[in-house]
Order: structure tokens, then sequence, then C-alpha cells
């Protein structure tokens, strides 16, 4: 069974940084790409960036080019997002989703809402 578990979530003044983390099991690790979505209070769930476990590949939504570091720990079966300059529109749950290859990071972003393996989320709330 595949299970996700995201931490590090916290309160930040803008312009600060967290680091999110999302702990893997139940699978393969290299045979899964992990993405960061998050999901602002009104709005709808949205794609931070995704990452191929097997290969460190990644992929990045506009919002967090330049800002934000997505890595693979191999050897923790870990996902980060690394989350540099953050802003308060940043506020949002921050949830960690897997997808098996080779839908990966493509499935992922176009059919979000066919993504089956998802954690709990952690609150990220950015004060101004």
């Amino acid at each position: 069974e595949v299970q996700l578990v995201e931490s590090g979530g916290g309160l930040v003044q803008a312009g600060g940084s967290l680091r999110l983390s999302c702990a893997a099991s139940g699978f393969i690790f290299d045979d899964y790409a992990i993405g960061w979505f998050r999901q602002a209070p009104g709005k709808e769930r949205e794609g931070v960036s995704c990452i191929y476990n097997y290969d460190g590949h990644t992929v990045y939504q506009d919002s967090a080019k330049g800002r934000f570091t997505i890595s693979s720990d191999k050897a923790n079966d870990t996902v980060y997002l690394q989350m540099n300059s953050l802003k308060p529109e940043d506020t949002a749950v921050y949830y960690c989703a897997a997808e098996a290859l080779p839908g990966g990071c493509i499935l992922m972003n176009e059919h979000t809402n066919a993504v089956s393996s998802w954690g709990q989320g952690t609150q990220v709330t950015v004060s101004s």
C-alpha cells in the first residue's frame, strides 16, 4: 500500500524559507514520480513541482521556478521541497502525491483528479 507522509510546514514571514518532506513507503521508490501540490482556501489544487525518482528529472510550475527546489533522497525514500523567498500567496496546504511510471509527472499534472495516492497535507502559512 502506497503511503505518503508530509512534514515541515509552519508559519513563516514573507521572504523566509521552509523545507517540506514527503516520506514514502509501500512501493518501489524508483518506479514512481512524486509531485508536490498545494491548495489554498477557495481555490483548486494546483501543481507545484514533480520529480522522477529513478533519474532525478524535475518539473516546475511557473509559481515555483527560481524559488523552490525539489529533490529526492533514495537512501531514505523521501522527497523534499525547499521553498525560499516565500510570499503570502504561497499560503496553502501542501500535499505530495505519487504516480507510477510511465505516467509519472505528466499524468499527475494533466490528470490530477485521477491520482489516487496522496499524503495528508501540511499547512504552510506565510505572513506579510
